[in-house]
């Protein structure tokens, strides 16, 4: 994708009497309604510029919910990629700042999906329509860089975050910000304590430490961990509960597959991670940030 182009957008939704109304704008430029999106900015992270965009052009807040399909097309003769989220709008916030749109517009899902002028739009509305209402979401949190094992002579869990791995938790505590939890939870290696600390600064809540959400130890089998965590993190959409949890990546590997019912390749990066959606209990979205 190095010579493609990077967008992400939002499918923007508020609740009304008997059901949602979404959102979609209209581009004078191309005369078109979609759903607002926009190119990321240099190095920014997609779900800041999905955020930033639908912000801008529908001068709504909003906290997203669940991952949607990814959508790739060509434009201007080149790739583009295109990633969305379901997002709540909490504020409405005035008129939009973005001078590309000169109309928003709030309908029922049937009427969005008969305007918007893209197919690629329309399926992304219907995805979203076939989602139960969520209840919860939960972002999963691989640990920043700690320390090399190599020149740590203490126990592995007491691995402190490198220089690089403070960095890394700095920049990701405000991306985990946006999905407003109310909750912290980590597992009880320190790695996982301190790559939670600066989020933790900036949303005024405390890190709960939980050895549910520990590798195994001598004597516990991996399968027994992983339902706990599952157990844990399904808690959260019985209660209504919006979370983040730090945990080692062979945890949340296994309690993503004990909660989907399915293998899942957990390949986020140091400080990188997951968004999931629950329906109570019932995981019905994920997907990296």
């Amino acid at each position: 994708m190095a010579s493609g182009i990077r967008a992400a957008g939002g499918l923007l939704w508020r609740p009304v009497r008997g059901g949602v109304e979404v959102c979609l704008v209209h581009r004078p430029r191309y005369a078109d309604w979609s759903l607002p999106k926009g190119r990321l900015g240099p190095g920014e992270h997609p779900l800041h510029a999905a955020l930033r965009e639908v912000a801008e052009e529908t001068g709504a807040r909003a906290v997203p919910q669940a991952r949607l399909p990814r959508v790739r097309y060509r434009s201007q003769g080149r790739p583009k990629v295109v990633d969305y989220w379901s997002m709540r709008a909490v504020a409405a916030g005035g008129l939009p700042a973005d001078d590309e749109v000169d109309e928003v517009r709030w309908l029922a899902v049937d009427q969005a999906v008969r305007l918007v002028s893209y197919p690629h739009d329309a399926a992304v509305v219907r995805a979203f329509a076939a989602l139960p209402p969520v209840t919860a979401t939960v972002m999963l949190v691989r640990p920043a860089h700690a320390v090399g094992r190599s020149s740590w002579a203490g126990s592995q869990g007491g691995r402190p975050l490198s220089v690089a791995g403070w960095a890394q938790a700095r920049r990701l505590a405000p991306l985990v910000a946006v999905v407003a939890p109310v909750r912290l939870l980590a597992a009880s290696a320190r790695r996982c304590v301190q790559t939670l600390s600066p989020v933790a600064d900036l949303l005024d809540l405390s890190v709960e430490v939980t050895e549910e959400l520990d590798e195994p130890r001598a004597g516990q089998s991996q399968d027994e961990c992983a339902l706990a965590a599952a157990a844990r993190l399904a808690a959260f959409g019985a209660t209504g509960t919006s979370a983040v949890v730090c945990s080692q990546r062979p945890m949340i590997s296994g309690a993503l597959e004990r909660l989907s019912g399915r293998c899942v390749d957990f390949t986020a990066a140091h400080a990188g991670g997951w968004l999931l959606a629950f329906a109570g209990t019932t995981l019905i979205a994920t997907g990296p940030l």
